[in-house]
C-alpha cells in the first residue's frame, strides 16, 4: 500500500510542474521536499520559517538535511510574534501561525513561479482539529502527503529507504505548543524552553517535552506583631510575584533513567539556572497533547465559548 501512495504522491508532484513546500526539517516536510526535487528538480523550492518557536538545532539540522540531500532550501522570517492574537494563546494558536507563513509564501511562490504551495499534512492527520488547515485552505495550499494516503508510519518506511535521517526522529512541534493555552507566547519563555530540553537530549531522552507554567504568587502583607503599637496603614501590596515551573515529559522507557544515577539532581540544577522556580517531573510520562488535557472537555475556558475541539499531536 505504501508503494502505491509513493507513486500516486509522485505523480501528483509531477502534475504540479512547479511547487514551493513548506518546510521545517520534520519526518513529513523533509521526505516531502525530497521528493518534490527528485520529481521538479529546480521547478521546486523548500521555504522554512526563521522564528523563535523554532529551536536553533532545529533550524541547523534542517538546513543541513538540504545540503546534504541538495535540494534549495530559503530561510524567510515570518511576524506572527508582531500578531497578539498569537502572542495570547489561543486554542487555535496554530492558524495565525500558519496565516502568518502563507502570507510570506504566497507572494515568494508568484513572484519565483511556483504554480503551487505544498505543505507536509499526512493521511494520519485526518480526524484531528488542525487549525493551521483552515489556514492551508484559505491560501489553496496543496496537502499532497494527504492527498496520496500517506500515513506517518508511511512517510517514516519511505523516509528510511530514501536515507533520510528524519525517519526516526522523535515527533516534534513548535515550542509554543509546550506553554497551556491560555498563558501568552513569549521569545523569552521559547528560550526558556529551548535551552531546557537541550538539557535534556543532551543527556541522551529521547522523547522529551519541557512543559512552561507560570505561577502567579501573592505575598501577603505584613501582620502587627502582637503588643506592639499600631502602626501607620501599610501600603498597597505589590503585584503578584510571577514565577516559572518545568513540568518534564520524558517517554515512558525513559523514566528510569531520570530517576537513576543522579540525573534528576542535574537537570534540577542546570533548569534553576535557566530561570525555573519549581522543576517537576511529569509522572504519565511524555503524551501527546498533554497541553490540551486540561481544555478537552471545556474549550470555552481558554477560546470562549465558539471554540473547537484541539488536536492532541503535541
Amino acid at each position: 500500500m505504501a508503494s502505491d501512495n509513493y507513486e500516486r504522491l509522485r505523480a501528483l508532484l509531477r502534475s504540479y510542474g512547479s511547487c514551493l513546500v513548506a518546510y521545517s526539517g520534520g519526518v513529513d516536510s523533509a521526505f516531502l521536499a525530497l521528493v518534490a526535487h527528485q520529481i521538479l528538480g529546480d521547478k521546486t523550492l523548500a521555504a522554512i520559517a526563521d522564528t523563535p518557536s523554532l529551536p536553533r538545532r532545529e533550524l541547523q539540522e534542517a538546513l543541513d538535511i538540504a545540503a546534504t540531500f541538495k535540494f534549495p532550501v530559503r530561510v524567510v522570517r515570518t511576524g506572527e510574534f508582531d500578531n497578539p492574537d498569537y502572542l495570547a494563546n489561543p486554542s487555535n494558536r496554530c492558524y495565525f501561525c500558519k496565516h502568518e507563513l502563507f502570507t510570506e509564501l504566497a507572494p515568494l511562490a508568484k513572484a519565483e513561479g511556483f504554480a503551487v504551495i505544498a505543505y507536509g499534512e499526512n493521511a494520519s492527520d485526518t480526524g484531528d482539529f488542525r487549525p493551521g488547515a483552515q489556514a492551508a485552505v484559505e491560501f489553496q495550499v496543496r496537502a499532497p502527503l494527504k492527498e496520496a494516503g500517506l500515513t506517518k508510519a508511511d512517510i517514516r518506511e519511505l523516509s528510511a529507504q530514501l536515507g533520510l535521517p528524519t525517519a526516526d526522529k522523535p515527533q516534534m512541534a513548535c515550542l509554543s505548543s509546550r506553554i497551556p493555552y491560555g498563558e501568552a507566547v513569549s521569545p523569552a519563555k521559547l528560550s526558556m524552553i529551548e535551552q531546557a530540553e537541550n538539557v535534556l537530549r543532551d543527556l541522551g531522552f529521547h522523547d522529551v517535552r519541557v512543559r512552561h507554567h507560570e505561577l502567579r504568587v501573592m505575598l501577603p502583607p505584613a501582620h502587627p506583631t502582637q503588643n506592639r503599637p499600631q502602626t501607620p496603614a501599610l501600603p498597597a501590596p505589590p503585584a503578584p510575584l510571577l514565577t516559572h515551573l518545568a513540568r518534564i515529559e520524558v517517554g515512558p522507557a525513559e523514566m528510569r533513567k531520570f530517576l537513576g544515577d543522579g540525573v534528576s539532581a542535574k537537570v534540577a540544577a542546570a533548569l534553576k539556572e535557566l530561570g525555573y522556580a519549581h522543576i517537576t517531573l511529569d509522572l504519565q510520562g511524555y503524551r501527546r497533547g498533554s497541553t490540551n488535557e486540561l481544555i478537552q472537555s471545556d474549550p470555552a475556558t481558554v477560546a470562549g465559548p465558539d471554540a473547537q475541539p484541539v488536536n492532541a499531536s503535541k
